[in-house]
């Protein structure tokens, strides 16, 4: 069997290590990247991530990564977003208008409305209820992963289809998981949710070898 390599790619945002660390804890084999060679040699792709839209993207087209990635996952190869990473695949978002995402997802991303829940941004552990018979669900029912962030992809008629996993807050339900194809992505951070989030990127890593 060939041996699957994880890319994880840095744009300038943050907690790199810490997704490093944890695919490594569960036997993955992995290595930050952060060029157009390195993106088209890896076996799969990662894109986490804390900060901001309009940063984050402006980070991926300072390092030429927006077209070789784009390509990549295009051609098939596996890709993962996690957070931040999620938000970038769709086409744009509330947070920096007028700023074009990677657009490989419809829809755009929205600011929680303090009319609707505690606080923003939202910060702390809550529930995903996976669709039934998803891959990325396997031991994973009635479990909490943590989450931050102010921004989140709605749940509405472009986004449902892609939807795997659904959060809510307060008033409001969100897409917290996605599988599309070869694009999976987690709204929540796998690296800082203890046992569930290993398990979740063990579900990931084991989908990808198959």
């Amino acid at each position: 069997m060939v041996a699957i390599n994880f890319g994880i790619i840095d744009y300038g945002a943050g907690n790199l290590g810490n997704v490093k660390r944890a695919l490594i804890e569960i036997g993955a084999s992995c290595s930050i990247i952060d060029s157009p060679r390195e993106i088209e040699s890896s076996s799969a792709l990662i894109l986490p991530g804390v900060g901001s839209f309009a940063a984050g993207m402006q980070g991926l087209k300072d390092r030429g990564l927006v077209s070789p990635l784009l390509e990549s996952v295009r051609k098939g190869k596996p890709l993962l977003g996690i957070c931040l990473g999620m938000q970038l695949l769709f086409a744009g978002s509330e947070e920096a208008e007028g700023i074009s995402g990677l657009e490989l997802l419809p829809g755009r991303s929205r600011r929680f409305s303090p009319e609707e829940v505690a606080s923003v941004p939202h910060v702390g552990w809550n529930e995903i209820d996976f669709a039934a018979g998803c891959d990325l669900e396997r031991g994973l029912k009635n479990t909490f992963f943590y989450f931050v962030h102010s921004y989140y992809i709605p749940l509405d008629e472009k986004t449902v289809e892609l939807a795997s996993g659904i959060s809510v807050y307060g008033k409001r339900k969100f897409v917290s998981a996605l599988s599309w194809k070869n694009i999976t992505a987690l709204q929540p951070h796998p690296e800082k949710s203890g046992k569930t989030g290993l398990k979740f990127l063990k579900n990931y890593v084991e989908e990808v070898k198959e």
